[in-house]
């Protein structure tokens, strides 16, 4: 009896220490140690939520900013919290199909379940308005105001800004580090991809509090914790908006493919860039347009194919004065000397042409350049030599890179002994290979904006400036503006031969090949070109600058398969020309569009078109554009 009341007692003891201790251990969880909980609590439903910064501007040399931001509704949905069960309600209220609602959230997954996902971008307020009122019922799904790109609609420039896309997983593998996420837009081409660094800006970020059903409940803090996100730096470039537009327009009423590049002569900054056809950004702006996109992937003319700084073209007559300067430098003729221009010029068993085969009489070096005597230029570089026409291209920057400031840019081809030595092998090419090199044609090989540079150098007296399009930047954390600065090399080429050669491709414009570029008041100097292409018609060159006394524009005009660069190229250099040297129309009309125009800050909304083209001096074609040749050693072509 004993031992059963002592066993009793001890079972009463030892469940009164059990729930003795459980008792203590609850008192101090919920009254002593209850804040360090609450806070793991609150932890818990917690969310934080990205916020995208406004990319930065592009302003040009006017003040007028050419590329803004707008707002861009955006929803993701988180995979990890998101009930599968309620996709086909979530599609419809995003009016787009399950399917691809389904497609996007497992993207998401695949990069992080836990991360939110983008399924919709580019959506209408009324869309967000109807989503926002059954957010409750989706958990994980959520509704953010990111940025996308504002463009007028009076200039595309898509070759020039650029555009954003997604970035891929090896992407962003590669740019974790630098504060990429999953959903991301991030530079592809152009400006947008060459200063992504300046333009993206800093994230912020924002914290919820949210139920456990992942609903809404609220601002963390009050906000106070939230971090603001950091606008991106504002790029100011040299770029003429009007000149641009302008450009577009005149390369457009050709029916040709083509590229213009102009430049100041004195800094090398990126008047205007073209190449055409080109395509309408907003098809890449906030969601891609599909349709959009698959017309311009299979357009036989390539639009995403920037001409002028990836298109190699032979230059044609418009290298001529490389030879001259090297000729006048090297003393290998006396300019004044007067060649007999006969027509044909033969080497070997061969024969190469001059206008024609017409001839242009006696001519010397100035009359050689205004009149593009072949036959002149053939018998030229056999006096100065191979190694010395090599010498003065390099100087000239050809066959290397410019270093514009635009990704993708190609070094182009000037034949060297070295390079015949290796493609053709040492002692089994001839000079006779030079014949045509004398005339640009041959393996010789240049962008357009190698072209442009070279005119800027001859207009300016002997200094090669490196393109660019972006001056500098404004810092938005400090507000200071930064200028960049470019390299620039001064060519060992005395005054005595620019003054020569100046003189030569003045009388281009006055009585030459190029008499369509004339701008009355304004000297002109030019050069004319035609490119052999053995896929089709010839490629016209025109390259100028003006005025001659005092050159504030240099530019280089390709128009492809169009035959000669005195009928089709000059006319379009004569109305850049003219609107650049004698003004076009007040900055504050270069406004209006569909996204707002370019804004000057002001509240004018008058809308600006570029001037008329004069229909009898830029004749139109259909003809749409050929291969891209480098080679053609046989140049019998006029101009």
């Amino acid at each position: 009896m004993d031992n059963l009341q002592r066993s009793s007692t001890f079972v009463s003891l030892f469940v009164i220490a059990v729930f003795s201790v459980l008792f203590g251990r609850l008192f101090y969880l919920q009254v002593l140690n209850f804040q360090q909980l609450g806070s793991i609590s609150a932890t818990n439903s917690i969310r934080r939520v990205w916020v995208q910064p406004p990319r930065g501007r592009m302003i040009d040399r006017n003040g007028l900013i050419i590329v803004d931001n707008q707002p861009l509704y955006t929803v993701k949905v988180i995979p990890s919290e998101f009930h599968a069960g309620k996709t086909a309600y979530l599609a419809w209220l995003l009016q787009k199909p399950e399917s691809e609602l389904v497609e996007n959230i497992n993207k998401g997954r695949a990069f992080n379940r836990f991360a939110a996902a983008t399924v919709s971008r580019n959506l209408s307020a009324m869309v967000i308005a109807r989503l926002s009122e059954n957010l409750w019922q989706m958990p994980g799904v959520l509704i953010e105001t990111d940025n996308k790109r504002m463009y007028p609609d009076s200039l595309h420039g898509a070759h020039l800004f650029g555009y954003l896309r997604m970035i891929s997983k090896e992407k962003l593998e590669e740019l974790a580090e630098q504060g990429y996420s999953q959903d991301d837009k991030i530079g592809f081409i152009g400006l947008e991809k060459y200063y992504e660094e300046r333009l993206k800006g800093q994230k912020g970020a924002r914290f919820e509090m949210i139920t456990p059903r992942g609903k809404y409940a609220g601002k963390f803090d009050n906000g106070k914790s939230d971090i603001a996100s950091v606008k991106g730096d504002d790029l100011y470039l040299s770029l003429d908006a009007g000149l641009q537009q302008l450009a577009e327009k005149l390369l457009k009423k050709t029916g040709h493919s083509g590229a213009v590049v102009a430049l100041d002569p004195s800094t090398g900054g990126v008047l205007a860039l073209v190449s055409s056809p080109d395509y309408d950004l907003d098809i890449f702006n906030g969601a891609t347009d599909r349709k959009g996109w698959n017309a311009i992937v299979t357009s036989p003319q390539k639009p995403l194919f920037n001409r002028t700084v990836q298109a190699v073209y032979p230059p044609g007559s418009v290298y001529k004065m490389v030879l001259a300067v090297a000729a006048l430098e090297e003393k290998s003729i006396d300019p004044t000397k007067k060649i007999l221009d006969s027509g044909v010029f033969t080497y070997g068993q061969r024969q190469f042409l001059s206008n024609e085969g017409k001839g242009h009489g006696l001519v010397d070096m100035r009359n050689a350049i205004a009149v593009s005597s072949n036959v002149y230029f053939y018998k030229l570089i056999f006096n100065v030599g191979f190694e010395n026409w090599t010498r003065y291209g390099t100087m000239f920057g050809f066959g290397e890179k410019t270093g514009i400031d635009l990704p993708g840019e190609r070094a182009g081809l000037l034949p060297s002994s070295e390079y015949y030595n290796k493609r053709y092998g040492k002692g089994k090419w001839t000079i006779g290979y030079i014949v045509s090199l004398a005339i640009g044609q041959g393996e010789l090989g240049t962008t357009p904006v190698q072209l442009a540079a070279y005119a800027a150098a001859i207009a300016n007296n002997g200094t090669l400036y490196q393109p660019h399009i972006v001056n500098g930047y404004r810092d938005t954390a400090s507000g200071k503006y930064i200028s960049f600065s470019y390299s620039s090399q001064e060519l060992p080429i005395s005054e005595e031969t620019f003054a020569l050669i100046k003189d030569g491709m003045t009388g281009v414009v006055q009585r030459g090949t190029g008499t369509l570029a004339n701008v009355p008041g304004v000297t002109v100097a030019g050069k004319t070109g035609t490119a052999q292409n053995p896929h089709g018609k010839d490629h016209a060159w025109f390259i100028a600058f003006a005025p001659v006394e005092n050159p504030k524009i240099a530019l280089a005009v390709l128009v492809e398969n169009a035959g000669f660069g005195g009928t089709i190229s000059a006319p379009i250099a004569r109305e850049l020309i003219k609107y650049f040297i004698k003004g076009g129309p007040p900055v504050s009309a270069l406004k209006g569009g569909k996204n707002g125009g370019i804004s000057t800050g002001q509240s004018d909304s008058t809308q600006w078109s570029a001037p008329a083209i004069e229909e009898d001096k830029v004749p139109g074609n259909s003809e749409t554009a050929g291969e891209v040749p480098v080679e053609n050693r046989n140049s019998q072509t006029g101009e």
